[in-house]
């Protein structure tokens, strides 16, 4: 279900501004006819992108599916003999069913548009480029074209934002005889991170390239991978220039001053303390006004010192790392992945190379269908399933989790062979199964709250490979929690103690954001964000198309925190997870757990300390001497308010030091606190 900033930035690509004559033909002259694109994720062809000019006008068909689900769109866009677009048309609908109606006008003195956010308007005297919200990724290169007559290749868009086209390399591709010369392009400014694209020697778009996703000419499919390895290098890049500016690896012992500490044994504070860091571990806590020679001092000002957190629904990738350190979060579990982009990241963390936080490790195990999530190890029978196990355990990862379009029957072997290697299981209900199938399977832990509920509202033969997953949530008000059928779910969770990690911030999201309003969840920090993401906050996921369906999906909503809530009433186990890219979202998935009867200081302390036992890690989860140094430092008392997590000065993840407020500009994102006082 992982949707997150990153991920839908992916599909609002953004068009530019730049000053400039009008020529005295059709912008388009060059570009005329027909063009096709296969959609590509982790290998598989799951979609397309096809467009069609003819004079100034551009039809651009798009639709891709995968893990059941996906965009479809249709626009139409009409240049004017500048090139700048005086008619857009995008319908459709989003990722998750959101339905899209937007449209752009410009008059030669006014602009108006009407998004998922509303309608707006206003007076421009140099024409500008208008950045869709919900259109497909052609847009990139309309983008590039324009930038690249712009004046330092940057130019301000509408609704907001500057974008920057960058030239990254040059490289080019051979299918049989047939060899296409290509530059790549970085385009930057509006968002949190670039995006990255590839034109032929005629300014025509070849390919839009992320480390996961590729959209390329069709005819080219074979190279996708080739083309994927640039994305992924151009973000370890980024990523790993971060690093170097960025990560203080100080060459003496590091003094933590004038701070309390959270103490998850307590769940209280401390007095003014101070904490030495010596290397990757924490040497000593002394007196708040102690002090040592030659060392590093960090003045905590009065703040609070918690234990790194645990994101325990994480899908790791560079572009996650560094926003999850600088938000506490120093540990995640991934829960399925491409297992050789995966295994290289965690060298890259561990050596250095790249921030981010330890990762734990679970094999990923998809059933072969038309519905099949293109990560991990895609199995066709049982037999195949049990060898999937064999090659996680000799990799080292620790469990594995089940998808959906595995067979549920074969739940009981996977389950009796990675137990017999020790190895965790947890995942989704397969299709057709239910929760109760799998918990007397022996899972874990079950995975989505949503996929527990789902048993007591679906009919056999319904099929949440598809969004019906997302859609029969509105079925969730006629739950009766004191039913026979629902406690019997609920017995099974605590005879097997088996726990569960509700992922409640992304439901939150799927069933209560809505068009024109910000995110609950997003409240706290989106106005520091960039333009783009701003406006994403604005845009409901599902589609709510009648007065019914809104109440309904939020009716869903609190049956789910309700339920929840007995679940922690009944000692069963929950673990906080985000599916949502951890980071913002993280500090609210701790929040929303007020509302189950958890204070902020027992959140604390099931973030850190309970989920370093859970996990069998016994060296975090709590500031002692002796431990590695993962810890965060924030201005205010998070025993008293859980929000005081969310502006965090500084984070030591294993003594190396990051200050927030000096990175996040990177992101084109506003600090939240002020530089602590460091002295050398």
């Amino acid at each position: 279900m992982k949707t997150s900033f990153l991920y839908v930035s992916l599909l609002l690509f953004l068009l530019t501004s730049c000053k400039q004559e009008p020529s005295k033909e059709s912008s388009l002259i060059n570009y005329q006819g027909n063009e096709s694109y296969s959609v590509i994720s982790g290998s598989a062809i799951v979609g397309y992108l096809k467009t069609q000019i003819s004079g100034d006008t551009i039809q651009v068909d798009y639709d891709y599916k995968d893990n059941g689900r996906g965009p479809t769109m249709k626009e139409t866009i009409v240049l004017n003999a500048a090139g700048f677009p005086i008619q857009w048309q995008i319908t459709g609908n989003t990722t998750f069913g959101n339905a899209v109606d937007e449209h752009y006008t410009y008059n030669g003195t006014t602009a108006s548009w009407t998004d998922a956010t509303g309608s707006d308007s206003t007076a421009v005297d140099a024409t500008k480029w208008y950045v869709n919200q919900s259109g497909s990724p052609y847009s990139a290169i309309l983008t590039a074209r324009s930038l690249l007559k712009s004046e330092d290749n940057s130019a301000e868009v509408l609704p907001a934002g500057t974008l920057k086209l960058t030239e990254m390399e040059k490289t080019s591709v051979t299918v049989d005889s047939s060899t296409v010369n290509l530059t790549a392009y970085a385009i930057s400014g509006a968002d949190l991170n670039p995006s990255y694209m590839m034109a032929d020697e005629d300014m025509r778009l070849f390919a839009v390239i992320s480390p996961s996703f590729v959209i390329l000419r069709e005819g080219f499919e074979a190279k996708e991978k080739e083309l994927r390895a640039y994305a992924e290098k151009y973000s370890a890049e980024r990523f790993e220039s971060l690093q170097k500016e960025f990560a203080h690896n100080y060459s003496k012992k590091v003094r933590i001053s004038n701070v309390k500490i959270f103490d998850p044994k307590t769940l209280s504070l401390s007095d003014l303390s101070s904490v030495v860091i010596n290397g990757e571990r924490i040497e000593s806590i002394e007196d708040a006004d102690a002090k040592g020679e030659n060392e590093v001092l960090i003045d905590g000002a009065g703040g609070t010192l918690v234990a790194g957190m645990y994101e325990m629904h994480a899908h790791a990738g560079d572009e996650d790392g560094l926003l999850n350190v600088l938000a506490g979060v120093t540990s995640f579990r991934d829960m399925g992945n491409n297992n050789e982009v995966l295994d290289e990241l965690v060298k890259k963390i561990e050596s250095g190379i790249l921030a981010g936080p330890r990762i734990h490790r679970l094999g990923f195990i998809e059933g072969k269908s038309e519905y099949s999530a293109n990560n991990g190890i895609v199995v066709g029978s049982e037999a195949e399933a049990l060898a999937a196990v064999d090659t996680y355990r000799e990799k080292g990862y620790y469990g594995v989790k089940l998808y959906n379009s595995m067979n549920g029957d074969w739940a009981p072997a996977i389950v009796k062979k990675a137990h017999e290697y020790n190895m965790f299981v947890c995942g989704h209900v397969p299709a057709f199964s239910n929760a109760n199938a799998m918990l007397r399977a022996g899972f874990d832990e079950m995975t989505h709250i949503n996929q527990t509920m789902l048993g007591w509202v679906l009919e056999p033969d319904e099929d949440t490979r598809t969004l019906l997953r997302l859609t029969a949530l509105k079925r969730l008000p006629q739950i009766d929690l004191n039913s026979a059928k629902v406690q019997e779910t609920m017995d099974l969770f605590v005879k097997n103690n088996t726990a569960i990690d509700p992922t409640l911030a992304i439901h939150e999201v799927l069933l209560t954001a809505r068009n024109g309003e910000v995110m609950e969840g997003t409240k706290d920090f989106i106005d520091h964000m960039p333009p783009n993401v701003q406006r994403s906050s604005k845009m409901a996921l599902a589609e709510v198309a009648t007065p019914e369906d809104d109440l309904a999906y939020k009716a869903g909503y609190n049956k789910i925190v309700e339920t929840l809530k007995m679940m922690k009433e009944k000692g069963i186990f929950i673990v906080p997870g985000t599916d949502l890219g951890g980071s913002f979202f993280y500090h609210r998935e701790l929040e929303l757990y007020q509302q189950l009867g958890y204070t902020p200081a027992e959140l604390l302390k099931l973030a850190s300390y309970d989920m370093a036992k859970y996990m069998g890690d016994e060296d975090l989860g709590s500031i002692e001497a002796g431990k590695l140094a993962d810890f965060f430092l924030i201005p205010g008392n998070p025993v008293e308010d859980i929000k005081a997590i969310k502006t965090i000065a500084m984070v030591s993840r294993g003594g190396t030091i990051y200050y927030p407020t000096e990175v996040y500009p990177a992101f084109g994102i506003k600090p939240f606190t002020p530089m602590p006082v460091v002295e050398e």
